[in-house]
């Protein structure tokens, strides 16, 4: 079986979520630092993968299917973990429900598309919103490492990374949105040929 170097990225993304999980209970510095540069690693491979398929022509359906996959799975698991030990709390917590809920919807919409052949590209506002998302989460993961390294008046590493998470919710919502109606859309339109 040749797997094409894309696809052992993404593989390689999947394989790190539990690591980071086990990681991000250790206690103090290590369990700050750790976690940190495993999420960034797996988010750069998110980043890498996509560019040396499109790169060298290595696009496959197995990268198709693993790599929205591995993303979902390892924003889950640091937004869950970023709850649960008090980092994302109280209102904050909407946020992460908003980024995550978005992220099933999405889900669902591209199977149904795929079942229709239509296909749902990702759009820039969308790739922005990832790297938003993807840097709120790393900066939240800092603890009180990053609050130490980032402190300026009102502002530490935790405070920049929760508005950057509500900055990602907010576009979440709005990709959101623009995708669920173009969704509808091709629905009412499979139903119109039925």
């Amino acid at each position: 079986m040749n797997i094409k170097i894309p696809n052992i990225l993404t593989i390689g993304r999947i394989i790190i979520v539990p690591i980071f999980v086990v990681t991000f209970f250790i206690p103090g510095f290590f369990g700050e630092l750790i976690p940190f540069f495993l999420f960034v690693l797996a988010s750069f491979t998110d980043y890498l993968d996509g560019l040396l398929a499109r790169l060298f022509k290595e696009e496959s359906k197995l990268g198709e299917l693993l790599d929205p996959i591995a993303d979902k799975i390892l924003v889950s698991a640091a937004l869950i973990l970023l709850v649960m030990n008090g980092t994302i709390k109280n209102y904050e917590v909407i946020a992460a429900i908003i980024i995550l809920t978005r992220e099933i919807l999405i889900s669902g919409l591209r199977e149904f598309l795929a079942k229709i052949n239509v296909a749902m590209p990702v759009t820039g506002l969308s790739k922005l919103k990832t790297f938003i998302q993807m840097l709120s989460i790393s900066i939240l993961l800092t603890g009180d490492t990053g609050n130490k390294i980032i402190n300026f008046q009102d502002y530490n590493a935790q405070t920049i990374g929760l508005i950057l998470l509500w900055l990602s919710a907010f576009l979440t919502l709005y990709t959101g949105y623009d995708y669920l109606i173009k969704g509808i859309d091709h629905a009412i339109e499979e139903d119109k040929k039925n």
